[in-house]
């Protein structure tokens, strides 16, 4: 018996102690990604937290952390991404809201404007020779549909902002962006 509970106390104990080191070596990582991005190095600041993320994908401020700096390095495609992983750990946080809704905002943008193009299989890119041999880069049917499927999430992240932060000092600027994304958009080509 003393055995039994020699080897559960053993066990408990190692337990503890690894998610200890953990949370130290998440610690880390967190602080170096913070220096990489007051640095402006988001490359650096990216993998950081991606890995922080590996270590314990449990804590939110990697997450979010990672979203803004994919948004610094303007990948607003894993930016966005990266805040719907936070909003799933701290759905109750509204700045993420709001960060969400200029990913996603800033994305389309780049679609309209063939910065990031989208593939066969609708996976984003960015072209290696952006619009070279084109005077006019028309938007295809697919990415309209995206374009129109971001406006959407956009315009809903941007209210879940005002709902629950309604006394934000910014109030007023997400309702003009709001009525701004609603009369803005129209499908018509882009000039380079």
């Amino acid at each position: 018996m003393k055995k039994a509970l020699l080897l559960v106390s053993i066990l408990f104990v190692s337990v503890i102690s690894t998610a200890c080191i953990n949370n130290f070596a998440v610690q880390e990582l967190n602080s170096k990604a913070k220096v990489y991005m007051e640095e402006g190095d988001y490359k650096a600041a990216i993998e950081r937290l991606k890995s922080s993320i590996d270590l314990d994908d449990s804590i939110f401020e990697s997450h979010y952390n990672l979203a803004v700096a994919y948004t610094h390095a303007e990948d607003y495609a894993n930016a966005i991404e990266a805040y719907k992983d936070a909003i799933k750990l701290n759905p109750d946080m509204p700045d993420s809201y709001y960060s969400l809704a200029v990913a996603e905002e800033d994305l389309m943008i780049d679609l309209k404007n063939g910065t990031v193009r989208v593939n066969e299989e609708g996976v984003i890119y960015t072209p290696d020779n952006l619009l070279e041999d084109e005077e006019v880069y028309t938007p295809d049917e697919n990415v309209l549909k995206m374009v129109e499927s971001l406006k959407g999430e956009a315009l809903k992240n941007y209210q879940i902002y005002l709902e629950k932060a309604p006394q934000s000092p910014d109030a007023d600027e997400v309702k003009q962006k709001i009525q701004s994304l609603n009369t803005s958009f129209e499908n018509a080509a882009v000039k380079n």
